[in-house]
């Protein structure tokens, strides 16, 4: 268990609010973000640290992205 940073591609509109639109993983695959289906603050059960947590959907997966001060990251 642990968390993997990765960068983000995101969308920020004039009320402050952030979209993830895509993931590239550290080998610089990049994953397109489908949707996201919900925005909360919350831990990372599994990475440990407290952050905003987006559960997007990922080519069918539901996957927690988190950004815990401008740094961007999965729980693995």
């Amino acid at each position: 268990m642990g968390k993997t940073f990765v960068k983000v591609t995101a969308e920020h509109d004039e009320g402050g609010r952030v979209r993830p639109l895509a993931v590239t993983w550290t080998d610089g695959r990049r994953y397109e973000v489908d949707r996201v289906t919900d925005v909360r603050q919350a831990p990372s059960l599994k990475g440990g640290g407290l952050g905003v947590r987006y559960t997007c959907r990922i080519r069918g997966k539901e996957v927690y992205l988190f950004c815990d001060e401008g740094k961007w990251f999965v729980e693995r």
